[in-house]
């Protein structure tokens, strides 16, 4: 079998990510020690290809390999200034090496990289928003592996001293003037390699699986709204910390009241003689009682009255904001012979002061267009 990386997972050079990591799968599928077990040449080949995967799928492994082949990751490759790291450095690996990692802190291995951090969308109504819920969700996340306790060694195995950079996890090239020190290719900063693998993990000491948490919804949340899980988002590479998940909710339209803050506004249509005369609507309060809104006698469309402390709770607070009612006149569409004939009558008396904007407005027309 052929020794080269590209070779055995039947790829082109050029072969972008995706094509590698779908080659990749496909030659482990087929020879992973679960499915042919006691098969030691299956086994070896599947070590072989997870190698190659290993350092292929890392953008700084493979411009190493490409360069210097198996060479790159031997004894010696990263001492005295040489190797292949000549090419990488920046001004921010110039002040690193002069001042030391983060100016000051010296070198050494590189810290153990975090998992990311994980976003996830919840729709709720408006009354979970105003009430608070407990709920369940499940995500599909990286969690540490099982079989090696997110170590990504096998059983029994365990890690060696990295080749390249002899244990110190940064390697070292010349720039110029300066010498530059960049994270070792090899093992990623971490001064050690693993010699075997985990089969379930492929050596990241995490895998893909269902994760089911209860998640609290406070009252008074908003679209936008964001509830962190510390603790809760993709686990780090080989017992690295795992990073947060970020709940972000979205509280559905309601089919009565429109959300402002912590202000609910609702429209409410009324007989044109409930506005003329007065009276009173009852308005559902989302905690289950109703609050009752006099309607004074002569109000208009596009009125707006306020009832106190009948909104929404204040998110991490104490009190609720107001319930703005905003007044629709309906005029009747469909009248008795009884309600038309009392109707005539009132127009008959009308003398123009019972609407009274009405009659500003015409008395300005006819002002406007008297010569």
């Amino acid at each position: 079998m052929s020794s080269d990386f590209y070779d055995l997972l039947n790829v082109s050079r050029d072969a972008d990510d995706k094509a590698i990591k779908s080659a990749y799968r496909k030659i482990a599928m087929e020879c992973h020690p679960d499915r042919n077990p006691g098969d030691a040449e299956a086994e070896a080949k599947f070590k072989t290809v997870s190698a190659a995967y290993d350092c292929l799928k890392d953008p700084q492994k493979r411009a190493a390999y490409d360069r210097y082949g198996h060479a790159a990751f031997e004894q010696g490759m990263g001492g005295g200034g040489q190797g292949p790291q000549g090419d990488f450095g920046d001004i921010g690996d110039i002040f690193e090496t002069i001042f030391g990692s983060t100016f000051g802190g010296g070198g050494g291995r590189q810290q153990a990289r975090r998992g990311a951090d994980l976003r996830y969308d919840m729709e709720i109504g408006l009354e979970d928003a105003f009430h608070g819920k407990n709920t369940q969700i499940e995500i599909e996340v990286s969690q540490a592996c099982d079989t090696c306790n997110g170590s990504g060694a096998e059983p029994g195995t365990g890690s060696r001293g990295c080749n390249l950079c002899k244990g110190h996890g940064k390697v070292r090239a010349k720039q110029g003037f300066f010498v530059v020190e960049r994270p070792c290719p090899n093992c990623n900063g971490r001064g050690e390699v693993i010699e075997s693998p985990c089969g379930d993990c492929r050596g990241e000491g995490r895998v893909d699986r269902p994760l089911a948490l209860d998640v609290e919804v406070p009252p008074g949340v908003d679209t936008g709204t964001r509830i962190r899980l510390s603790g809760k988002g993709e686990a780090g590479p080989r017992g690295a910390p795992p990073g947060d998940l970020y709940i972000f909710v979205h509280v559905a339209q309601h089919g009565v009241f429109e959300r402002e803050g912590t202000t609910l506004i609702t429209q409410v249509p009324i007989s044109f003689t409930t506005a003329a005369l007065g009276g009173e609507v009852q308005i559902p309060d989302l905690d289950g009682s109703t609050n009752t809104v006099d309607i004074p006698a002569g109000i208009q469309s596009g009125k707006q009255l306020r009832v106190r402390g009948a909104g929404m709770p204040v998110l991490q607070g104490r009190g609720r904001g107001d319930l703005v009612v905003e007044i629709a006149v309906e005029t009747p569409t469909k009248l008795t012979k009884a309600q038309r004939e009392i109707l005539c009558q009132f127009q008959e008396t009308e003398t123009g002061e019972e609407c009274p904007a009405s009659k500003g407005f015409f008395d300005k027309l006819k002002d406007a267009f008297t010569v």
